[in-house]
């Protein structure tokens, strides 16, 4: 599996760039809010999920393992599909999705293009209890960094134990537990956690 990718941005539109990594150029989908945070000619490392269908093989790119682990955790409920998550993501961020999925809200999810109400439902339903809910943001100025939010690494972490073959479950259980054992601050990057996750839970059956 292609996990990362490091290299010069040399062509991008919208919603797709192409990244040369030493010689090679990857054709990658991104989001459009991403896409406009990128010029030609930038020095990027993308997070990346590799989607093998029958008769395609695409690569999709994210900034950060957060967006990754978001993408891959829309990609699970019924009629999403990879597009559908890219769509999402680029209309909302991180805490905006915890926050309609914690006030059982599906009107953002059905404001995003190719998403119909019965399956923004289903985002809702399905990913319940799966993010934890965004916190009160700190004060302009504020240097106390106990307040961060740690749905992102969480996020990331399950959707990793899963992808290594975890039930959900068990993931979701993993990585609160993980996250809830760490002592230092910042919690350290994801892995990190995973090792320690894994520790924990020996070979996945």
């Amino acid at each position: 599996m292609i996990a990362s990718l490091r290299g010069t941005v040399v062509a991008l539109a919208a919603s797709r760039l192409v990244l040369e990594v030493a010689g090679v150029g990857y054709a990658l989908a991104i989001t459009e809010r991403h896409a406009r945070e990128l010029r030609v000619g930038d020095t990027v490392r993308l997070h990346t999920a590799l989607v093998v269908r029958e008769d395609d093989l695409s690569l999709f790119g994210f900034a950060d393992e957060v967006d990754l682990g978001l993408f891959e955790l829309l990609r699970t409920v019924s009629g999403v599909g990879p597009k559908s998550a890219l769509g999402v993501l680029g209309s909302m961020d991180a805490d905006a999705i915890a926050r309609a999925i914690a006030h059982d809200d599906d009107a953002p999810f059905r404001a995003v293009s190719g998403i119909g109400p019965k399956t923004a439902k289903l985002i809702v339903i399905t990913l319940a209890g799966k993010l934890d809910a965004p916190r009160t943001p700190v004060r302009a100025g504020a240097s106390d960094e106990a307040g961060l939010d740690a749905t992102a690494p969480r996020t990331a972490l399950v959707a990793a134990l899963t992808g290594l073959g975890w039930p959900e479950r068990t993931a979701l259980d993993a990585a609160a537990a993980v996250i809830g054992d760490a002592q230092e601050s910042p919690l350290p990057e994801l892995p990190v956690l995973l090792r320690r996750a894994l520790a924990q839970l020996g070979p996945a059956r």
